[in-house]
């Protein structure tokens, strides 16, 4: 199970921090990854963090749009992912949704969680 929350309504150029906490698996076995959706629209990838399995270090990627201004990392003692945005822009705006799968993918993870709608304002 996995439960996005941080959500909210900020200004351009404002900031906002999403957690994601997961359940009933083995946390550190599975990326985790942020995708936002706008109606209407396709998902679209925005960050992934890796899993530990086989690595010493664990590997980001960013959505291009949203490469320094955005930070994902993870938490494995409290079985979270953060999503810390900066620099917000308006079309930001999207509902964001946490998935895990066992490595990093664009958009197509095999397990998901709700979304926190984020709205940044002009």
């Amino acid at each position: 199970q996995l439960q996005a929350s941080g959500g909210g309504l900020v200004r351009a150029g404002g900031s906002l921090r999403l957690s994601c906490v997961a359940s009933g698996f083995t946390f550190d076995d599975y990326a985790i990854g942020w995708v936002r959706q706008v109606p209407g629209k396709e998902r679209e990838g925005v960050s992934c963090i890796s899993s530990g399995v086989g690595r010493a270090h664990y590997a980001t990627y960013y959505e291009d749009s949203v490469k320094g201004r955005f930070t994902i990392s993870r938490d494995n003692a409290k079985n979270t992912v953060y999503l810390q945005m900066n620099s917000l822009k308006p079309e930001d705006t999207a509902v964001y949704h946490c998935a895990a799968e066992r490595d990093c993918v664009v958009k197509d993870y095999g397990y998901w969680g709700q979304g926190t709608l984020v709205t940044v304002s002009s």
